[in-house]
């Protein structure tokens, strides 16, 4: 149950890392939209480096979403079999009962963190292939280009972000639930 508690936390933590990397990404695509001459490498490295950040801290919560399934799927196990051992029938009843109602909190809870990072990934491309057409478009035409692309990731991000603090608040009702 410790091992547990301590990955959803670990889970939380990455998601609140994460949101402020996209956001921080999204700023940075708005930036750059209203970008008037200047070094334009400089601004295609600055968007490449977002979304390395933003992949990478996407594979980490990748990470702890299956750590977190490993350790719950042995908690389960566990649980179920111990459930057999008692000799009392309300003691078993009653622990029937918790394993039903933590299995029920988890669920909640796995399905929000995987919604949450199955929608990271569609954002990632979307972001890559901005850092991509930067590379390749490194002028004022290819910035203006973007302006309608930022505004339609805005959106995706900001729906990320929603789910995100559902998985966070889930989060937060599955570690009180074990408490």
């Amino acid at each position: 149950r410790d091992l547990l508690r301590d990955y959803v936390q670990d889970a939380s933590k990455e998601q609140q890392k994460a949101k402020v990397e996209f956001k921080d990404a999204l700023t940075r695509l708005k930036e750059i939209t209203g970008f008037e001459g200047g070094k334009l490498e400089e601004a295609y490295r600055a968007v490449e480096k977002d979304y390395e950040r933003c992949s990478d801290r996407a594979s980490s919560i990748r990470s702890r979403i299956k750590d977190i399934e490993d350790v719950s799927t042995a908690l389960f196990k566990e649980w179920e079999q111990e459930i057999t051992t008692y000799s009392s029938d309300t003691l078993r009843s009653s622990s029937k009962s918790k394993l039903r109602e933590t299995r029920q909190r988890y669920d909640a809870l796995h399905t929000a963190l995987q919604k949450s990072s199955d929608s990271m990934t569609p954002i990632l491309a979307r972001l890559k292939d901005q850092a991509l057409f930067l590379k390749h478009n490194l002028n004022a035409q290819a910035i203006g280009a973007l302006k309608g692309e930022v505004v339609s990731i805005e959106g995706d991000i900001q729906k990320l972000i929603a789910e995100m603090n559902t998985s966070i608040s889930r989060a937060d009702e599955f570690i009180n639930g074990l408490q």
